[in-house]
């Protein structure tokens, strides 16, 4: 069952699917400048991190090893 990142406004409108993938995509996390989103994926297999922007552009693979990653966190600017 396919899990995807889905992002709305503060008043529940306006929902919007940010990824969509065959896998599980889960624990979102806002970059500090509200640009992009870090989520884990176990779209490839195992668990890794990914980024992509707020409107579902720009998808990145960041981790790639065989530690189950999880739990995405930006450090403070």
């Amino acid at each position: 069952m396919a899990v995807d990142v889905h992002v709305m406004d503060v008043d529940g409108s306006h929902l919007r699917r940010v990824t969509n993938d065959t896998g599980t995509d889960m624990n979102p996390s806002w970059s500090p400048d509200g640009q992009w989103l870090a989520f884990a994926s176990n779209r490839d297999g195992d668990f890794e991190i990914y980024i992509v922007q707020a409107d579902g552009k720009g998808l990145r693979k960041l981790t790639d090893n065989t530690a189950g990653d999880t739990e995405p966190a930006w450090s403070p600017r």
